[in-house]
């Protein structure tokens, strides 16, 4: 069932071999675009309408049987059957078969490479909104994690050394900002996609008298790909830009991961989780590893990968249409569910999280005021460069005392959260927190 095959091809063993082979995975991937195919479809033939290509019957027709395919594709009722070679074979099947010749009309004007492009690029559109939705609630979480601890110390460090104090309010604020940062790949990756390819055809265009603007506007892009050829060059760039964008989340995702299992082991002992979230050990019945956390730290740095891939896979084709990048989905479709899995089990994971009080009077970290000290001297009107050489011979001939002052007065100045400009910052976004 190819929507290529002309009259009186004959189906052999090698021809099997050959269809099995460059069809590979995509029947898999493509039911997650089935529903954009369907979308795409309907604007496509209304706009065929427009054209005179289709009349209002056969339009009212195939749009009456796409909603009742776009049915069955939200219920989960539909596949794509073995014979089809892809979700577009399979909808133009499905169309001739249950409205007869008005199915046959839907191809008029649009080729498989601009049909796949906008099913595509509708679904990354999608997609980047759920990830967005989700960066939001885990953002939420850290923010209301950073005011509720904002005043608990706790040790900073800088090269694996103790370095200087910080607070939980500061850590987890800090990964509340660092995910407004990475909106701004999102964002970048969300206008990318937002532009129509549909009526570019095989990247030369069409003959027939079609209406870009219209199909711009029923799919709600923001503009159009303008020229043909740039339309098909987008493919493999569209992805490109939107595993750039997953690869930036997953960042934040790793380092946050890697700082909880640091935390929460024994040497630290910065923080806890309730046992559902830790597993144990088949021999050592003390053990709570964080095997949710590695499994993040895990999987985000393996989407940080796939920018790379997606690379490699494109990085040598010329313009035009090529079958390499039927390989895309494979690469990017599985690192999209992967990050919104790492998304929502790090929330959860926070939602539960246990702070620790009082740390910095543990006698690891007697030195930590070092810094506060030779700013007091200062204050007090030694020079930078004689107290900071006092206050070493102190650490150095073991005399240097911390004093409670010191503690109280860092325990103040560690409440300018930037709270409200951080929240200000994500707000931005909002428009792609929207559900379709």
């Amino acid at each position: 069932m190819k929507i290529w095959q002309k009259e009186g091809n004959i189906i052999s063993s090698t021809t099997a071999l050959i269809n099995d082979f460059t069809v590979g995975k995509d029947r898999e991937f493509d039911l997650q675009l089935a529903e954009f195919d369907v979308l795409g479809s309907l604007a496509h033939t209304q706009m065929l309408q427009q054209a005179g290509l289709l009349s209002e019957t056969e339009l009212s027709l195939i749009h009456q049987e796409l909603n009742s395919i776009l049915t069955e594709i939200k219920s989960g009722a539909f596949e794509i059957n073995e014979e089809a070679e892809d979700i577009h074979s399979q909808m133009e099947w499905m169309l001739t078969q249950r409205i007869g010749e008005a199915g046959k009309k839907i191809h008029s004007g649009r080729s498989r490479n601009d049909q796949v492009l906008l099913d595509v690029k509708l679904y990354l559109r999608s997609e980047l909104k759920s990830i967005s939705r989700l960066v939001m609630e885990l953002f939420n979480v850290l923010q209301h994690l950073s005011e509720t601890h904002r005043d608990k110390l706790f040790p900073g460090y800088t090269h694996m050394q103790v370095a200087m104090p910080s607070s939980f309010g500061l850590w987890f604020g800090a990964y509340a900002e660092s995910l407004t940062d990475d909106m701004e790949m999102v964002e970048a990756a969300y206008r990318i996609c937002n532009k129509n390819p549909l009526g570019s055809g095989a990247g030369y265009g069409s003959s027939f008298p079609l209406n870009r603007e219209l199909t711009t506007d029923l799919l709600g892009f923001e503009q159009m790909n303008y020229n043909v050829v740039y339309a098909q060059m987008t493919r493999g760039k569209s992805e490109k830009s939107v595993a750039v964008a997953l690869s930036t989340v997953a960042a934040t995702l790793s380092k946050l991961a890697y700082d909880m299992c640091l935390y929460m082991s024994q040497n630290f002992g910065f923080i806890s989780f309730p046992e559902e979230l830790t597993t144990g050990s088949s021999i050592m019945p003390h053990k709570k590893n964080p095997d949710v956390l590695e499994l993040v730290r895990a999987k985000c740095n393996r989407i940080q990968s796939v920018p790379n891939e997606v690379t490699l896979l494109i990085n040598n084709l010329p313009s035009g249409y090529h079958r390499d990048l039927q390989l895309t989905k494979e690469i990017l479709f599985p690192a999209i569910e992967e990050l919104k899995s790492c998304l929502r089990i790090t929330a959860f994971a926070l939602s539960n999280i246990h702070v620790e009080s009082d740390l910095l009077k543990d006698e690891r970290y007697r030195h930590i005021f070092s810094v506060e000290r030779v700013n007091e001297l200062v204050l007090k009107g030694t020079s930078f460069r004689d107290a900071y050489k006092q206050v070493g011979a102190e650490i150095a001939s073991g005399t240097f005392i911390a004093s409670k002052e010191l503690l109280h007065t860092h325990e103040g100045s560690m409440g300018n959260l930037c709270t409200e400009e951080i929240k200000r910052s994500m707000l931005k976004f909002s428009f792609l927190m929207e559900t379709d």
